[in-house]
């Protein structure tokens, strides 16, 4: 554990961390509410946090003067990355992937293809974990733009790619 904050004898502290010009108590500590704010968080901003409180001639039994949260910090997928694999000639079969190198929780994936014929992809040809869609048996009016959205709670990203079979 590291110490990134404290309160004592009337002095706020913020100790030398990657945090000290992103964290601070939210409130006087004296209001006894001592909840911190951090800004600007980052992804290894996650983690676990304790607070202690120790007040002088104070009896507590040992235990019950820490809390500990445990925190997340959401990012959103990045911009994925649409690729075809295979040859897209009449009767072949092909692979659509997508993916995005960031992203939490890890994104999932939902491909679609636009106007003029709007289609939505279902299992098994899409797989929305791995980011994959499997077109069997191309025809021609399997030509057109696929779109795929990299979505998670954070946000969503999308790339696109031109079938032309």
């Amino acid at each position: 554990p590291m110490q990134i904050l404290t309160f004592l004898d009337g002095v706020v502290k913020v100790e030398e961390t990657e945090l000290k010009s992103r964290v601070g108590f939210l409130y006087p500590v004296l209001t006894h509410n001592i909840s911190v704010f951090i800004n600007g968080t980052r992804e290894r901003d996650s983690g676990q946090y304790m607070c202690t409180v120790n007040v002088v001639d104070d009896v507590t039994s040992t235990g019950k003067n820490v809390g500990v949260i445990n925190l997340t910090v959401l990012v959103p997928p990045a911009t994925p990355t649409c690729q075809l694999h295979g040859d897209p000639a009449m009767g072949a079969n092909i692979t659509l992937s997508c993916a995005s190198k960031k992203g939490k929780p890890s994104p999932t994936y939902q491909w679609q293809r636009t106007a003029p014929t709007l289609q939505v992809f279902f299992p098994p040809a899409q797989d929305r974990a791995r980011g994959t869609l499997k077109l069997t048996n191309l025809s021609l009016d399997m030509s057109g733009v696929y779109i795929c959205v990299a979505e998670n709670q954070a946000g969503l990203a999308e790339c696109s790619i031109v079938l032309e079979v």
